[in-house]
């Protein structure tokens, strides 16, 4: 008996790059007796409306192909419903899908992961705000210095792709200073400090492979609090870089909690969440353990 795939795809991928790639992977996948149903949304409102209803009909998994602001938009459709959320990795970060453990860089071994129907249970963790509808994450949440270079790099119109990222980052440096932050964890300990950034993490890296909580891992039932604090524009610049090894952990000024519950407060912070805007703190996170069911 063939499986049935809803294939949920982002034509805006890479600039557009992606649907080349679709092509091959849609033959793939048949070739291996899948039965394909491919959505493709109008906007990113019709892409979870269209999302929800492929889960409610029970395929034998919804499929992400695209980058993490799509595995996003797939886990609100099938977190906590039982049906296994497939990703072939097609954005240009891919934090999500390397945490699973896929090949990020091969679209059609990707594929060959989905066919085997081999699932996983991972956590998930809800975030919200207060007066606002909360919704799932996967990966991240950034909130500081990291959220307010989003908040620049989704303003620009130019340069195209990642190196917007790189001019907003610039413009940030220059204009940041400290914000003071009021963190409580698991409804206990409060800890009020100035600090560069605070990151609530269920899998280890974001931004394209930056690994901001190198332990954290997406089945242990725990979520890990990074806090950056305070320190000299000089001295962060120095101390930033070293999150693409994860050693900033190393820092005195880097502190890591574990806790299954976090509530994040901050004056002029936006929280984002695998890369994508939830809106500005007080935020509160709460990891549900084996919320996702994954193919890897």
């Amino acid at each position: 008996m063939s499986s049935h795939l809803a294939l949920l795809v982002n034509p805006a991928a890479r600039g557009g790059r992606t649907l080349r790639l679709l092509e091959p992977v849609v033959r793939r996948l048949r070739d291996g007796g899948a039965e394909v149903s491919v959505i493709v949304g109008d906007d990113a409102a019709d892409a979870l409306e269209r999302a929800c209803t492929a889960a409610a009909e029970r395929p034998d998994a919804l499929v992400a192909f695209g980058g993490d602001g799509l595995v996003h938009l797939a886990v609100q459709a099938v977190a906590g419903t039982g049906v296994p959320l497939g990703i072939i990795p097609a954005g240009t970060g891919n934090d999500i899908a390397a945490a699973y453990g896929l090949p990020v860089k091969d679209q059609l071994a990707a594929a060959d992961t989905v066919l085997r129907l081999r699932a996983r249970a991972v956590d998930a963790a809800w975030i919200e705000r207060a007066g606002a509808d909360g919704e799932w994450f996967a990966g991240v949440v950034c909130c500081g210095f990291d959220s307010r270079v989003n908040e620049r790099a989704n303003r620009l119109t130019w340069p195209p792709g990642m190196a917007k990222y790189l001019v907003a980052l610039a413009a940030e440096l220059r204009a940041f200073r400290p914000i003071p932050f009021r963190v409580t964890l698991d409804g206990e300990e409060t800890l009020e400090r100035e600090a560069m950034l605070v990151s609530v993490a269920n899998t280890g890296t974001y931004g394209a492979g930056m690994r901001i909580s190198p332990d954290a891992r997406p089945d242990d039932g725990l979520l890990d609090v990074v806090v950056l604090g305070a320190v000299p524009k000089a001295e962060f610049v120095r101390v930033f870089p070293r999150v693409y090894k994860g050693t900033h952990v190393r820092h005195p000024a880097v502190s890591v909690h574990r806790v299954r519950e976090v509530r994040v407060e901050a004056p002029d912070v936006v929280a984002y969440a695998d890369g994508e805007r939830v809106g500005a703190a007080p935020v509160t996170c709460r990891v549900e353990p084996g919320a996702l069911t994954v193919l890897s």
